[in-house]
């Protein structure tokens, strides 16, 4: 007697397929999906003509963003498109008002951050409260790292700055800090007016910028001066010595930040009691606070260049003011962060100048 089975075969799911050959595809090491990068530059209300000619260098307009104060002063923001796995670049200066703007920039950087940004740069030429680096007195606050902690816990993933006014500023951060610095700019632009050479002396307005000084000294192929400065109280400096030999020379007083003018004022005096024919001055960031046009215009200064980092009136601005540029510089330094490539090369490692 023969017994024939009764059990049913099973139909193959789909998908479940042995492979033809029997042998397992081999897995990759990632997956593959496009598209790969966006970069998005957006800018708050600090400087919106330097993002705009930041956007004019990478050839891509600002994004779209809503910021409103409301009537009790409180920040509103609001992306207008989506930046979901974009690559967010955020410009926002220090520059007054000082506190506004810095809120301003934390709430940009946490709605981006809420809003599945992939990575966000926050892009400040001016970092404010870089002069509270340390405590010089007792009961004092460290401000500057008050500052990096507030970036970070807003969600910044990194931070790209210029010519901070001390170097230990980017240890305050336990994120990337890029520090451009303007140096060659002033450099070039000397070099351009057929200031350089063995009649020209950098000058250092203090013995912490006494390294910066040297190294734009070479730059010019010039000589190195310091000046002895003390600070009988807040934005008031007084020069006590020239250190050096600028008898018969061109003196070129350089410095990270201008606010009231009173150093490059008493500087310039100093160097013309000490012999220099002429005094130029060069600072990244032009503040100008107060009466600093008046100061620096019925100086002994002959022309003062800074950039354009802060926003400065070319209506108020004095005839012996000169503003440079600084988009081009930024914008190269976003595509370089952009495309993971060195930043440093734009200097060739030189912008280490503390």
């Amino acid at each position: 007697m023969t017994i024939e089975s009764t059990t049913t075969e099973l139909t193959q799911l789909p998908g479940l397929e042995a492979p033809a050959t029997g042998a397992l595809p081999s897995p990759e090491r990632f997956i593959e999906r496009g598209p790969w990068k966006r970069l998005m530059l957006f800018s708050g209300r600090s400087n919106q003509p330097l993002a705009e000619d930041i956007g004019r260098e990478l050839g891509i307009e600002l994004g779209a963003v809503s910021l409103k104060t409301f009537a009790n002063d409180e920040t509103y923001c609001r992306y207008g498109e989506s930046i979901r796995g974009a690559d967010v670049f955020i410009v926002q200066s220090g520059s007054p008002p000082v506190n506004d703007h810095l809120v301003e920039l934390l709430i940009m950087i946490q709605a981006a951050k809420l809003a599945s940004a992939k990575r966000i740069t926050a892009v400040i030429p001016w970092f404010p409260y870089t002069r509270q680096d340390k405590k010089s007195k007792p009961r004092e606050p460290i401000s500057a790292k008050l500052v990096a902690d507030m970036l970070e816990v807003a969600g910044v993933d990194r931070v790209l700055t210029m010519d901070l006014h001390a170097g230990q500023i980017q240890g305050f951060f336990s994120v990337p800090v890029d520090h451009m610095t303007a140096l060659p700019l002033f450099a070039q632009y000397y070099r351009d007016k057929g200031v350089f050479g063995d009649k020209v002396v950098a000058v250092s307005p203090d013995a912490g910028r006494v390294k910066m000084a040297r190294r734009f000294g070479k730059m010019l192929d010039g000589d190195l001066a310091i000046m002895n400065k003390v600070r009988p109280e807040h934005d008031t400096a007084e020069v006590t010595e020239v250190i050096g030999d600028v008898r018969g020379k061109v003196a070129i007083l350089s410095d990270d930040m201008i606010l009231t003018g009173g150093t490059l004022v008493a500087g310039a005096k100093a160097l013309r009691e000490a012999g220099a024919t002429e005094v130029y001055a060069c600072a990244t960031h032009g503040l100008f606070s107060g009466d600093a046009f008046e100061k620096v215009s019925g100086s002994d200064l002959s022309l003062v260049t800074v950039t354009d980092t802060v926003a400065i009136d070319p209506l108020e601005r004095p005839a012996n003011i000169d503003v440079l540029p600084v988009s081009r510089l930024l914008a190269e330094t976003i595509m370089n962060v952009f495309g993971d490539e060195s930043v440093s090369a734009i200097f060739a490692g030189e912008n280490q100048l503390f």
